[in-house]
């Protein structure tokens, strides 16, 4: 069952290849979204997949590349994001 979540990590993320980190993560996983840092200095990412691979995004995340210092990762379940494309890739800043 294919589901949506968005994710919002927080903490020292932006800077230190966290989206880019985030991005090979998640097609390693085989999901399909996007990244984006945040303007509050939060990365935010949309993806799509089977749960557990969300779920296994959503623990990689907790500890994120080595120079980053992840605080907090809140994973929200969404309706179907149109815009989430059948790969992954990283957007502009929001």
């Amino acid at each position: 069952m294919v589901e949506t979540r968005h994710l919002t990590v927080t903490g020292r993320v932006q800077g230190v290849a966290y989206r880019a980190w985030s991005v090979g993560t998640a097609k390693e996983l085989g999901l399909a979204g996007w990244v984006r840092n945040r303007r509050d200095g939060s990365v935010e990412i949309a993806a799509r997949g089977e749960p557990e691979e969300l779920d296994a995004l959503a623990a990689r995340c907790r500890r994120g590349p080595p120079m980053a210092l992840v605080e907090d990762v809140v994973v929200t379940v969404v309706e179907d994001d149109p815009g989430l494309g059948p790969s992954f890739g990283q957007t502009a800043t929001a």
